[in-house]
């Protein structure tokens, strides 16, 4: 199974790399020995018989990312076209490539412009390439994504994730206390937006930025 999987993988990255990332001409063949390099690489030191075993994420390094990917996923979708050129486009985000991350969400709302993940995930990352601002273009990227499905959770969520970490806490609080009072009680999202009002309610009491 863990070979399948590995299998799989590798079409569908280099399927995606070679559709919508923008690769210069004679690339191709790079791209196909760095998979193939990872493939050896797995064969060589990975154990894909061996048991599973889940490992506790640890709180210092990474855990925010995790969470916003997380929630994203639970608003939107992981197993789609849509959710693998996301996860694609924060992997570069990680590795600090914002540009990538960008081009690759901007090509693919060209293609598909009536996709509101995409919409959302160009909003992330064109934050990010910002520095953490809510710079006009990503601003418009989240006004997109509202205007294609006022409904759909994820613009509001993450348009008042960006004002919060712009420094304005209170058109965030606005923003998911809008989006809160929509939200169903059963909803996987909602107990995470109570504790980030509470958190930003917080902030605000005791001066934060």
């Amino acid at each position: 199974m863990g070979w399948l999987i590995l299998v799989g993988l590798v079409v569908v990255t280099g399927g995606l790399l070679w559709r919508f990332g923008r690769l210069p001409k004679g690339s191709l063949e790079l791209v196909a020995a760095a998979l193939l390099l990872g493939v050896a690489g797995y064969a060589w030191q990975g154990h894909p018989d061996a048991p599973g075993s889940p490992v506790a994420v640890k709180a210092q390094e990474g855990q925010g990312e995790l969470m916003i990917t997380a929630e994203r996923r639970a608003m939107s979708g992981q197993f789609t076209r849509d959710g693998q050129l996301i996860d694609m486009s924060e992997s570069f985000i990680r590795k600090g490539d914002t540009e990538s991350a960008v081009g690759i969400l901007n090509n693919a709302v060209r293609k598909y412009p009536d996709r509101v993940d995409l919409w959302v995930g160009l909003a992330n990352a064109l934050v990010e390439h910002g520095g953490g601002a809510l710079n006009p273009a990503a601003q418009f990227a989240f006004q997109k994504a509202a205007d294609l499905s006022p409904q759909h959770p994820g613009p509001p969520f993450f348009f008042g994730l960006a004002l919060a970490r712009s420094g304005q806490l209170d058109k965030a609080g606005v923003v998911w206390r809008e989006l809160l009072a929509r939200t169903p009680p059963k909803a996987s999202w909602r107990a995470d937006l109570e504790k980030r009002i509470a958190e930003l309610d917080q902030a605000m009491a005791s001066g934060g930025p």
